[in-house]
C-alpha cells in the first residue's frame, strides 16, 4: 500500500470550507493536504450570497482582492406579497466590519480563487479524485485510507465533505434534524435576462418564488413545486419555461446553466468533534436558502477552527483548546438553522387566508420605524456572542459586555499609511488593543513578553490628533503600532463600552476585554482558558512535520506582497 508524507491536517473536501481552512493553515506554515473524490471544483451556481464576515476571512487571507470581482456589493432583497406589492425590504447600509453586509457572489469563481490561493504554499498539496475510505487513531495520530492503496499519517482530519460526510460516518456522529416535504426548482441563467440587480423573494400563495442577481450575468430563479408535480415533469423544458413565463418576456430564449429539483434540510451534526476528528461546513450543518446562510456559516466555521488548529499544532497552545471549537460554533450554527427555516416558513404558505394574515402582519410591522429599521438594516440575523469556550469574561455576564463578540473594523491611519483596514494593521494573530495607553505599560513586561513570544500584534489606538505626537525625551515603542482613529469608529465603540484594553483572537473575536488596570490580571486568566503554554505541542514523538520553521507573515498583505 503506497504511503504518502505525513502532514498536520487532513481536509477532506475541496469546497469553500475547506479551501479556506487550507488557505488560514497555509499562511500559519501549517502543512496540508486536501482530499476531493470528485476530479475538479463544481463548476455551477450554488450559493449566492456572501456576508461582510466572510469577505473579513478572505481579507484575512489576502484573496479578498481576487474575490471581489465576483461579486455584487451592498445586494438588496426585496419581498413581495402574490399582488406583487411590496412588503419588506433589506438593504444594510453601515459595513462594521469592513465590507458590505449582503454580496451576491459566482461561487464557481470565487471557489477557483480560494484553489489559486493555495498555489502560495510549497506546503499545501490538493489531491483530485481521491476519496478517504477509512481512518483509524494510532499513538502519533490519525492513520487515514485514501482509495484503496494509498495511507498518510495526520495529526488532524478535519471533514469538510458536505453533508452526505463520509468523515462524519466515520465519527459515528448523529445528523439531527428534518428535512422539508417541500421541493422547489433552481433555474441558473446565464446572460440575465433581466440585467438589472434588483433580487427578489415572492411570499406568494399560488407559487412562492424567488430571483436573485448574481454578478457576471448569471440569475438564479427558484420556484417551489406543488404536491401533484414530480420532479421529471419540473426537469421538463416547457416546465421550465412556464416558471418563467410571469418574470422573463422570452422565456424559451434563455442561457439556462442548469436546472435542478432539491430539497431544504435543517440539521445539525451530534458533535464537531471527536478526538483528533472534525466537522465543519454542510459536513456539520445544513439549513434552508433562505437567509444565504449555508456557504457563510462554513466559512465561519474555517475561520474559527483554523486559528485553534494552528495554535495546537504549533505547540502554542494544549489541544483541549479544540473542545471551544464546538463550544462556540454550534449556538450560532443553530441559531441561523432556525432562522432560516422560519423564514422559509414565512415565504411559503399557500393557503391564501394564512398569507393573507401573514401579510397583514408584516405591513403594521413595517410602520413602525423601529421595526422597519431591523428588517431593513438585518439586525434579525444573529451574531456570534460567545459566553463560554476561548473567552474570558471580566465579571458577570452583561448583554452589553464586549468579550465573545467580533469587533469592528474601521477604517485607520497609521505613521506610514492611511486608510487602512484595521485588520492589516493587527496582523494574521492574537493582538492587545489598547485605547488611550501603551499595551506594554499596562500588561507588564511579563504579560507583554508572553504575548510576544505567541506573534502578538500590540496596537496603542489614539485620536487622529495625536497620531504623529510623542512625548518629549521619549521614543516610540519598536514593539507597538500606533493607530489614528481615521474615522471616529473607534472612539465611538469605546464610547459605549468601560472596557479599553482589548486581547483579539485571530478570527477577530474579542477574547477578553477590560478596563487598563485589571489587564495584568486578564492576561493570565485569558492564558489559561486558552490552553496557551510556551513550548511543547502535540507532536507526541516531538518531531516537526513541516521541518524548519518558516516565516510566518504578519498579516495577509505581506503574504500577498501588497503590506503598505
Amino acid at each position: 500500500m503506497a504511503e504518502l508524507s505525513d502532514v498536520d491536517v487532513l481536509v477532506v473536501g475541496a469546497g469553500p470550507v475547506g479551501l479556506t481552512l487550507a488557505n488560514i493553515l497555509g499562511l500559519q506554515g501549517i502543512s496540508v493536504l486536501v482530499v476531493e473524490e470528485r476530479d475538479t471544483l463544481i463548476d455551477y451556481p450554488r450559493g449566492v450570497g456572501l456576508d461582510d464576515e466572510s469577505l473579513r476571512t478572505f481579507q484575512s487571507i489576502g484573496l479578498v482582492d481576487a474575490v471581489l470581482p465576483h461579486t455584487v456589493p451592498n445586494q438588496i432583497l426585496r419581498f413581495f406579497d402574490g399582488r406583487r406589492r411590496l412588503l419588506a425590504e433589506m438593504a444594510p447600509a453601515d459595513a462594521c466590519f469592513g465590507w458590505p453586509k449582503r454580496n451576491g457572489f459566482v461561487q464557481p469563481l470565487v471557489d477557483a480563487e480560494l484553489l489559486r490561493g493555495l498555489d502560495r504554499f510549497d506546503h499545501v498539496r490538493v489531491r483530485w479524485g481521491q476519496a478517504m475510505t477509512g481512518c483509524t487513531e494510532t499513538a502519533q495520530g490519525l492513520s487515514v485510507q485514501l482509495g484503496e492503496s494509498t495511507q498518510i499519517r495526520a495529526r488532524y482530519l478535519v471533514g469538510c465533505d458536505g453533508g452526505r460526510s463520509m468523515t462524519r460516518r466515520l465519527m459515528g456522529v448523529s445528523f439531527d434534524g428534518t428535512t422539508s416535504a417541500t421541493r422547489w426548482l433552481v433555474i441558473d441563467l446565464a446572460n440575465d435576462p433581466l440585467g438589472h440587480p434588483n433580487s427578489e423573494v415572492g411570499a406568494d400563495p399560488a407559487r412562492p418564488y424567488a430571483s436573485i442577481s448574481i454578478a457576471h450575468g448569471i440569475r438564479r430563479f427558484e420556484f417551489m413545486i406543488h404536491p401533484g408535480e414530480t420532479d421529471e415533469q419540473a426537469q421538463d423544458p416547457d416546465f421550465v419555461a412556464a416558471m418563467l413565463a410571469p418574470f422573463v418576456p422570452h422565456p424559451r430564449d434563455v442561457d439556462v446553466i442548469r436546472h435542478r429539483v432539491y430539497t431544504h434540510h435543517s440539521r445539525i451534526a451530534g458533535a464537531f468533534r471527536r478526538g483528533r476528528m472534525m466537522l465543519a461546513g454542510d459536513a456539520a450543518h445544513l439549513m434552508p436558502v433562505w437567509q444565504g446562510q449555508g456557504y457563510n456559516s462554513g466559512i465561519r466555521d474555517a475561520a474559527n477552527l483554523g486559528w485553534k488548529l494552528t495554535a495546537v499544532v504549533r505547540g502554542q497552545a494544549g489541544a483541549e483548546l479544540l473542545d471551544s471549537y464546538d463550544t462556540e460554533r454550534r449556538k450560532h450554527a443553530r441559531a441561523m438553522i432556525d432562522l432560516s427555516t422560519m423564514v422559509g416558513r414565512v415565504i411559503s404558505p399557500t393557503d391564501r387566508r394564512v398569507a393573507a394574515l401573514r401579510d397583514g402582519l408584516i405591513r403594521a410591522a413595517s410602520a413602525v420605524p423601529t421595526l422597519k429599521r431591523y428588517v431593513l438594516e438585518m439586525r434579525f440575523k444573529p451574531m456570534p456572542r460567545y459566553e463560554q469556550g476561548a473567552v474570558v469574561h471580566d465579571g458577570p455576564a452583561r448583554s452589553d459586555a464586549p468579550a465573545g463578540t467580533l469587533f469592528i473594523q474601521p477604517r485607520v491611519d497609521t505613521r506610514t499609511a492611511q486608510a487602512v483596514l484595521l485588520d492589516d494593521v493587527l496582523g494574521a494573530g492574537f493582538a492587545v488593543l489598547a485605547w488611550n495607553n501603551n499595551p506594554r505599560t499596562v500588561l507588564g513586561e511579563t504579560a507583554f513578553a508572553r504575548w510576544k513570544a505567541l506573534g502578538t500584534g500590540f496596537i496603542a489606538v489614539r485620536p487622529l490628533t495625536q497620531l504623529h505626537w510623542t512625548a518629549p525625551g521619549e521614543s516610540d515603542d519598536p514593539d507597538v503600532t500606533i493607530v489614528g482613529d481615521r474615522t471616529g469608529e473607534l472612539k465611538s465603540w469605546f464610547d459605549r463600552h468601560t472596557e479599553s484594553v482589548l486581547f483579539l483572537r485571530p478570527d477577530r473575536c474579542i477574547a477578553a476585554a477590560c478596563v487598563a488596570q485589571r489587564a495584568p490580571e486578564t492576561s493570565a486568566g485569558l492564558v489559561e482558558v486558552l490552553a496557551l503554554t510556551a513550548q511543547g505541542g502535540d507532536r507526541p514523538d516531538g518531531t516537526d512535520l513541516n521541518g524548519p520553521v518558516l516565516h510566518v507573515p504578519q498579516s495577509a498583505a505581506e503574504s500577498a506582497g501588497t503590506a503598505p
